[in-house]
């Protein structure tokens, strides 16, 4: 790969468009309804996730970049949950304007056996009130001078007016050097996206504004030139789903073709195209450099459930063939409620243990291969170092997180490792709802913190015998104490 993409950690970018929550409802069903001929869902479990606009940031946190965000809520608990993911992502959402008569976008999905049975969606198309117009716009020219690009994600609920965009084009001419603005578009009048740098439709949209049926190569081709001279935009991305992408720069087209995938969920994939392409192209690629990691990051999230992201160590480990990275089962606590998602998804039985694991024992190896048996997952929560630190005594930890990291993903039984710090245990759980919770024996069952959580949440926890007595304590004070008997 002849990109660093650590440069994304450098950038910080600004997002602006509509906001949403993504619901999802897991259940099963078994029967039928007396009252009419509809499946009838026994729901078991519910998880939020943001979505639209929000996905954007989401992916851009992920993948380690700065984010301002401006967007429009409701006044409604779903507006709160909003705000507060915002919040925990580190997101700057002062540019998010509550809207107190206008219900927060959210869109429920009711999934049963894999499959998605319904979507219901709430929301309004109406255009923002000339006071949320204006605090934006605001926002935007404040903010404006220490961003590196600008994303807009218009999904048509009222936000991205041709108003808005006239407006926030002006403010980015007057910004030295030049800033360029990327679109995901939405409807079929492309003509107020005008001035911007990039569109990215997808092929039925392109289709939709381009007024022509794309049904084979030359049809693409004359859908994309169509939109070019029409519309007064430097340069056109039109992605083709299985077939890739077509990157038209200076009206001439370049084809990326996508990586064989496992498609489970193609939710979100645009919102992860636009985050990885403005990223990218911050940092410094080409345009056809941009697409092409966009384009594989896109092959990442579509294999996932819901509304995913993609993260550092997936991206470099794609973009990097052959390459055996142990982070490949490293998850960030940001990615933690998407790869959890897609494992209830698929119906696995998830079992979580957490500690230190600083200097990895025998012990430790008991306790992974007895707990990875109880289910079909195993994840293994490690303390941040800083947390190591105030739990153990002075020196520790021995080993650093990211090496234990490695040393934890080197085994076979383990197939996840998220790092977290103490404070955020009840959190994670809350996230992870573990079907078990297990520990050593060397614990006492009512002690276990976060058993009770734990069991709120359905699950339960579980003592793993523990028969060889060793604790990382223990060599770590035999090998002072023969550090002691060498100098004497």
């Amino acid at each position: 790969m002849d990109f660093d993409i650590s440069k994304f950690e450098k950038c910080n970018l600004l997002v602006v468009g509509d906001l949403m929550i993504d619901e999802y409802l897991w259940g099963d069903v078994d029967r039928i309804s007396p009252e009419a001929p509809v499946q009838v869902v026994s729901v078991k479990e519910e998880n939020y996730t943001l979505g639209g606009s929000g996905n954007v940031a989401n992916n851009l946190v992920a993948l380690g970049a700065k984010v301002s965000m401006a967007g429009v809520i409701g006044s409604d608990r779903y507006g709160h949950l909003l705000l507060t993911k915002l919040n925990e992502l580190g997101v700057n959402a002062e540019g998010v304007v509550v809207e107190p008569e206008r219900p927060t976008t959210r869109k429920t999905r009711i999934i049963s056996g894999n499959q998605q049975v319904l979507r219901i969606d709430r929301e309004t198309k109406k255009d923002v009130s000339q006071q949320t117009f204006d605090f934006i716009l605001n926002y935007i020219e404040r903010v404006i001078p220490d961003v590196d690009l600008v994303l807009i994600s218009d999904y048509g609920k009222g936000l991205i007016t041709a108003a808005l965009l006239n407006s926030l084009t002006s403010i980015i001419k007057k910004h030295n050097p030049p800033m360029r603005t990327i679109v995901d578009p939405k409807g079929r009048d492309f003509s107020k996206y005008s001035g911007v740098s990039l569109l990215t439709p997808n092929k039925k949209e392109a289709a939709l504004a381009s007024g022509i049926e794309i049904v084979d190569e030359p049809t693409l081709i004359k859908a994309g030139n169509s939109i070019l001279e029409n519309v007064k935009i430097e340069n056109l991305l039109i992605t083709c789903g299985k077939d890739g992408m077509v990157l038209f720069e200076d009206k001439k087209p370049y084809y990326i073709t996508a990586q064989s995938k496992q498609v489970f969920d193609v939710s979100g994939a645009g919102d992860t195209v636009i985050a990885v392409l403005g990223l990218a192209i911050a940092s410094g690629a080409s345009f056809v450099k941009a697409a092409s990691i966009a384009n594989t990051a896109a092959g990442i999230v579509v294999s996932k459930v819901g509304t995913s992201t993609v993260s550092k160590n997936e991206l470099l480990s794609a973009l990097t063939p052959g390459c055996d990275y142990a982070s490949n089962k490293h998850i960030s606590f940001s990615e933690l409620p998407a790869v959890v998602l897609k494992l209830k998804a698929d119906n696995k039985k998830i079992v979580l243990t957490n500690g230190c694991f600083d200097l990895l024992h025998a012990g430790h190896i008991m306790l992974l291969s007895a707990s990875k048996k109880l289910g079909d997952v195993l994840i293994v929560a490690i303390d941040d170092d800083e947390s190591v630190s105030s739990l153990k005594e002075p020196g520790r930890p021995i080993i650093s997180e990211k090496e234990r990291i490695s040393i934890l993903s080197a085994l076979d039984s383990v197939d996840y490792v998220v790092v977290f710090s103490s404070k955020q245990l009840n959190k994670m759980i809350e996230i992870i709802r573990p079907n078990i919770l297990t520990k050593g024996s060397n614990y006492i069952f009512e002690d276990v913190i976060g058993r009770q959580l734990v069991e709120r949440c359905g699950g339960r926890v579980a003592l793993i015998p523990i028969t060889k007595n060793v604790s990382s304590t223990s060599i770590i004070n035999n090998i002072k104490r023969f550090d002691v008997k060498e100098a004497v």
